[in-house]
């Protein structure tokens, strides 16, 4: 292979001069040595692959700022430098949602948080990228910083993005189901409360990093660990202008995402454009320090619950207040912010229900999906808030849990159906591993048991852009050696999706996993499937998988029949065969059954697809929260509290959960170990804490553990003894009756761990994560005669106007909203108001 060694000499890139972008050294081109272009035919002989050229991306290092000028001089003249990009090159916005396309891939006018990218260097190494992003100088003018909810609200102007329902808060949200005044009245107590969950980050093993390789023919190919192919291939087609069959994203197996690669990224994005005006293959790898700049973790969110409860422990109704912190950017925000109150329902019994939520722009990284998005939040703050209700009424915890469960083929308050439910069951399974009823407020003084319980979705049930499009496909090949090639677009995560493919085929059609090849996540070559995110890759793929099996196993059954001059209806598919049930020795093998099928319907291949079942509500915000089904999981927590120093171990954690029908047993019971040990590093020490440095020196809001070194998280170590229960209650609309497992048993961790400290020594800790000084603070303000108790102060002051007002079905309702409170929301003489729509 020859080597084209970059000159120092600064050229264009072959299409002529591109706004934002400086070539430095000879861009690649088709010449002697290169691709030959004839027609349709490049002669592949006569091709020299160009070498991988790395790129580094210079970000922010202030929080809220103007752009006023960017000299990448220095950077240009270094050796090794082959192309600089700025934001003039890339002029379209992007983002996740259709709602939230405000991100830049670098920044144009406006950074946002320390880490908003500027500018990429694009170098010969990684090293001489790294040093010359260090010599780039960017000057700025300082805007006010907000680093709270409260301050968001505080201050409206300067606006971060002119799109806000109202000066920097993002998103406003309030709806009404059913006559919620009504309920209170009927109840005997009414517990309010104030919780606060903490924010914190995925810590995927893997790092982000992407490879993007230009074509001879223009196109551009695309590799990256992203969660969602389809959704970054929408991306890039806006922002690079290209038509989308001009790109080709293929999404790396992950090494792990739990959410944080669910977005499109600045880093992908630059570095095919990157490619595309140098004629080489771009290669980026994000450090750890800009994994937790890119963020899309969990948001910070302060509660306060209002629930009536009857005397023997029945719900009335609940009113609910969310506030997030959502960082600088929409990602998945709006839909984050309806998830924080969209799930109380499908759990237990609440028969009249008002949701009302904000979501703030802050000058942080910003926030978005995090395994079990938007729900670990508000479970955590209502299963505490039963906890202290069940103290109130002196019912048992689990008994007040088991006489609110949803019942199975039920339609809730707020218009989600639920299908079958196995809560009871696992309610009982941990109690009675545990011994609840027998030990909870019976242990020595610094002991403790917490119970809690949770739900969560199966899949989300409308795809980000709505459309009337499946939402996975699945294609099946067939040759005549036996052989299966399954084309579909699920991305494997880690999760053990590829698996569960393959599998759902060979039950179908009797053959063995070893016969299947599997082509997945690439969006040229196979059908769409909308990405790995709200467990919703089992339930969609996998009935697409069986749809297209069936369909095959249908042309080959007519096949054989007729060779073996059986009916259809006798034929079993077992064992890599195809035989009959009344005599197992009359048959054929799997590959002579496939040549009779191709012999009699021609190249043989069949599709399949899925879309979920339609929601009854049809009132704004309704697409948030359906699902084909709903898992369940309950957890019992045992805890020993040192009250000398407030240090805690966490013995033994019970965990039960409804999976429905499980396809692989090992894959599940992985994922609800998982589950407990990500739940139990956010109850205990993960935290995305920022800090102010001093104002003598910046005005920077920083994060205070960008690194392994400072975010803390749970080694094998800190581990406690698990048993572990999966309860199979299988559900008609999932493959063979799966639900979800992924995400719902890490909810109940956080506030299991909270009730069980209460327990063992009489302090209620209403905020995660939970450390020492917040228990000894408690056991302090106890001892003193005031209440036992840590956590956040009042709810911010906002007014959220009028309600969406729903009428539940119990009233006669339809699923539709009986006013009209689609908010908009404007600026009049410095004072917000609310104007309806």
């Amino acid at each position: 292979m020859t080597e084209r060694r970059p000159t120092e000499l600064e050229g264009q890139s072959p299409g002529g001069k591109r706004k934002g972008l400086k070539l430095i050294g000879t861009p690649h081109r088709r010449v002697d040595g290169m691709a030959k272009v004839t027609g349709q035919t490049v002669f592949a002989d006569d091709f020299v692959a160009p070498r991988m050229v790395h790129m580094k991306l210079v970000r922010s290092t202030v929080p809220h700022a103007r752009i006023l000028r960017i000299d990448t001089s220095l950077a240009e003249r270094m050796p090794g430098v082959l192309g600089v990009l700025t934001g003039e090159s890339m002029p379209n916005t992007f983002g996740i949602l259709p709602v939230s396309q405000d991100e830049h891939v670098l920044c144009r006018d406006l950074v946002r948080f320390v880490g908003d990218p500027v500018v990429a260097i694009a170098a010969t190494t990684e090293e001489v990228a790294a040093e010359a992003a260090l010599a780039v100088v960017v000057d700025y003018e300082p805007l006010p910083t907000i680093s709270s909810v409260a301050e968001a609200i505080a201050t409206p102007e300067p606006q971060m993005h002119d799109y806000a329902d109202q000066g920097n808060i993002h998103k406003v949200v309030s709806m009404r189901f059913g006559d919620v005044d009504a309920g209170f009245a009927e109840a005997d107590l009414i517990l309010e409360d104030d919780c606060f969950f903490e924010g914190n980050t995925h810590l995927a093993m893997e790092q982000h990093a992407t490879v993007a390789i230009p074509e001879p023919d223009g196109k551009i190919t695309v590799y990256s660990s992203t969660q969602t192919p389809h959704y970054l291939h929408k991306a890039m087609t806006k922002v690079l202008e290209k038509p989308a069959s001009h790109i080709r994203i293929i999404a790396a197996p992950n090494g792990g995402g739990f959410g944080g690669k669910s977005d499109p990224f600045n880093h992908e994005i630059c570095a095919a454009k990157m490619a595309l005006q140098l004629g080489r293959p771009v290669k980026v790898c994000l450090t750890r320090e800009e994994v937790f700049y890119c963020h899309r973790g969990r948001h910070p969110v302060q509660m306060h619950l209002r629930t009536g409860f009857t005397r023997d422990g029945r719900m009335t109704a609940q009113h609910l207040k969310t506030a997030l912190d959502g960082g600088a950017y929409g990602s998945y925000g709006v839909a984050s912010t309806y998830y924080t109150g969209a799930l109380q329902t499908v759990t237990y019994k609440l028969p009249r229900y008002q949701f009302d939520s904000i979501r703030a722009f802050t000058n942080k990284p910003p926030c978005g999906p995090k395994r079990g998005h938007g729900t670990p939040q508000p479970r955590f703050g209502f299963e505490v808030h039963l906890d202290k209700a069940a103290e109130k009424l002196g019912i048992c915890p689990g008994e007040l849990r088991l006489k609110n469960v949803v019942e199975p083929n039920t339609v809730t308050a707020n218009y989600l159906k639920v299908g079958s439910i196995g809560l009871r069951k696992c309610i009982e399974a941990v109690m009675e591993g545990s011994n609840f009823k027998e030990r909870h407020r019976k242990l020595p003084f610094g002991r403790g048991l917490g119970l809690a319980c949770s739900s969560y979705l199966t899949g989300a049930g409308l795809p980000i852009y709505w459309n009337h499009m499946p939402h996975s496909g699945v294609q099946l090949k067939f040759d005549r050696s036996g052989g299966i090639a399954a084309f579909c677009g699920e991305t494997e995560i880690g999760q053990g999706s590829d698996t569960v493919l393959a599998a759902c085929i060979a039950e179908v059609l009797g053959v063995d996993l070893m016969d299947i090849r599997l082509c997945v996540a690439d969006t040229d070559l196979t059908p769409v499937d909308l990405g790995s995110y709200s467990s919703r890759v089992t339930i969609m793929m996998g009935n697409a998988a069986i749809q297209a099996a069936e369909r095959a196993r249908e042309l080959i059954a007519k096949a054989v029949a007729e060779k073996l001059e059986l009916p259809v209806s006798r034929l079993v598919f077992a064992d890599r065969r195809v035989f009959d049930a009344e005599d197992p020795e009359k048959g054929l093998d799997w590959p002579d059954a496939v040549i009779a099928a191709e012999s009699k319907f021609g190249t043989l291949g069949t599709t399949g697809s899925y879309s979920p079942p339609r929601s009854p509500g049809k009132f704004r915000g309704a697409g948030v929260g359906p699902s084909p089904c709903y898992s369940y999981s309950a957890c019992v927590l045992e805890v020993e509290v040192d009250p000398e120093t407030g240090l805690y171990t966490v013995d033994h954690v019970w965990m039960a959960h409804d999976v429905g029908q499980s396809i692989n047993a090992a894959s599940v019971m992985g994922q609800i170990e998982g589950s407990i040990y990500m739940g139990l590093g956010e109850a205990t020490m993960e935290e995305s804490a920022f800090r102010r440095l001093p104002a003598r020196l910046s005005n920077a809001l920083v994060h205070k553990f960008p690194s392994l070194l400072e975010y803390k998280s749970p080694t094998f170590l800190d581990m406690p003894k698990m048993t572990t229960y999966v309860i199979e209650d299988p559900d008609p609309n999932g493959p063979f009756g799966a639900k979800e497992v992924g995400q719902g048993p890490l909810l109940p961790m956080m506030p299991a761990l909270a009730n069980a400290i209460y327990d063992a020594v009489g302090v209620r800790v209403d905020q995660v994560p939970i450390g020492p000084h917040m228990i000894l603070k408690g056991l302090d303000d106890k001892a003193k005669g005031k209440p036992g108790r840590y956590g956040p102060g009042p709810f911010p002051a906002f007014d959220f106007g009028e309600p969406l007002d729903v009428p539940t079905l119990d009233e006669g309702g339809d699923g539709k909203a009986t006013n009209n409170a689609a908010r908009g929301l404007r600026e009049d003489r410095g004072t917000m108001k609310i104007i309806k729509s």
